[in-house]
């Protein structure tokens, strides 16, 4: 979140800046209303604790008499209206709350002012696009010929947008796992294995509550959620700590269970390009404010190795005001191309939150011993989406006749196999 001083004194700056991310002002006016008349409030009550303590004094020395009651009855009513000003103070201080909760984080300079995803900046292209002398196949024709996803089990047993992986499938999305955690530890990232169980304090450090709480799966009787995205167990991890410099910077990767409701209508509803469970493998990066941005290039180049391991073609986006998420200061997308779609879809978004993120879950660092803390900065990145991943191996690695060549960096963890045909 915003610290409440730069939402006070720039709230045209805050202004505009919801309205280039296509956020409803009013929050804003909320806010500022609110916060104006706790403002009046605290001054009053400190000025009447004042009078209060100054003639408490002045009643200790008064004899017994008709003067001093008066004082006494006087000093009560002050009482009553600090109560009743603490009680307001207390409403407002929750309607404050829930304001700067919902309000995003600003953006950085770099980042163009746009609508909407049609207003994404592509920042380049790389790899080369596959020439076909056939009409490439959709993933989900090859994996029902193949017999490697089972759409109808995975709706029998969970419901629409729910899938199953079989046999040559599961073995490819477990070969990916693999390669991706095995290229993050040679990057300097610390594997976790982490809760996908989480509580409300979490979503909210995250930024993912109030503003996803539509988008995720809550477990009522427990108060508990599913996770939405690793990112947020991860960055948790260091919820209420102060950190030494020395700790700076810290990789974290871990491979988990997402789970979305994908709250609305999409066009791609199927195959497995938009489904409610997911693995994902995510890179979070915890670093000092003044590296954060330099920070931002190299997980985005993270990302993009091990597309390049998997030599997939792929274009970087900047993403504009309009399509960036709630807590990203500045953010990358990664997207994949399938030809058989003919479509470029979203692998991984590389994002730096800066101090929106830790000022909710407070996690500092103490920049030297005698000095005092100040909030890190975080950063995420996906390493990678596997349906999306697996969506684009499949269509840029099929073959004539039906079959599925294996990217050759992924063969050692399935034991050499080069193709995914009905055979194995």
């Amino acid at each position: 979140m915003l610290d409440v001083n730069v939402i006070r004194s720039n709230p045209d700056m805050i202004r505009t800046m919801i309205r280039n991310r296509n956020r409803d002002e009013t929050i804003l006016d909320r806010f500022l209303e609110a916060d104006s008349e706790w403002r009046s409030l605290t001054d009053e009550n400190n000025r009447l604790r004042k009078t209060r303590n100054d003639v408490s004094l002045e009643i200790s020395k008064m004899p017994k008499g008709e003067e001093k009651d008066k004082k006494i009855a006087e000093m009560r009513t002050v009482g009553d209206k600090i109560k009743a000003n603490d009680d307001r103070m207390a409403e407002l201080e929750e309607i404050r709350q829930d304001c700067v909760l919902n309000i995003p984080n600003i953006p950085h300079e770099s980042v163009p002012i746009g609508k909407d995803d049609t207003e994404n900046v592509v920042v380049y292209e790389a790899g080369e696009k596959r020439k076909f002398d056939f009409k490439p196949k959709e993933h989900w024709e090859l994996a029902e010929e193949l017999d490697i996803i089972d759409f109808d089990r995975g709706t029998k047993v969970a419901g629409s947008g729910f899938y199953v992986m079989k046999g040559d499938g599961a073995r490819l999305e477990r070969a990916l796992i693999n390669y991706f955690l095995d290229t993050h530890k040679d990057q300097g990232y610390t594997e976790l294995v982490v809760p996908a169980v989480i509580n409300k304090a979490a979503v909210i450090g995250t930024g993912q509550y109030p503003n996803l709480k539509d988008d995720m799966y809550y477990l009522t009787k427990d108060d508990m959620y599913l996770n939405p995205t690793a990112e947020v167990p991860i960055t948790n991890l260091l919820q209420d700590e102060i950190l030494d410099k020395s700790q700076l910077p810290i990789y974290y990767t871990a491979n988990l269970t997402s789970y979305r409701r994908e709250v609305g209508k999409h066009a791609d509803t199927k195959g497995i390009i938009r489904v409610h469970e997911f693995r994902k493998t995510e890179m979070v990066n915890f670093v000092e404010p003044s590296k954060s941005y330099e920070r931002l290039e190299e997980l985005r180049k993270n990302a993009e190795d091990l597309i390049n391991g998997l030599h997939l073609p792929y274009r970087v986006l900047l993403l504009c005001t309009g399509d960036m998420s709630f807590s990203c200061s500045k953010c990358y997308d990664l997207e994949l191309y399938a030809p058989g779609k003919d479509a470029w879809l979203e692998a991984s978004s590389c994002s730096n939150f800066t101090d929106f993120q830790a000022r909710r879950a407070r996690i500092k660092y103490r920049p030297e011993p005698h000095l005092k803390s100040e909030f890190v900065h975080t950063l995420n990145g996906s390493g990678l989406a596997l349906p999306r991943t697996v969506v684009a191996i499949m269509e840029n690695y099929q073959n004539k006749d039906g079959t599925i060549t294996i990217p050759e960096v992924l063969r050692p963890y399935m034991r050499g196999q080069e193709v995914i045909d009905r055979k194995h």
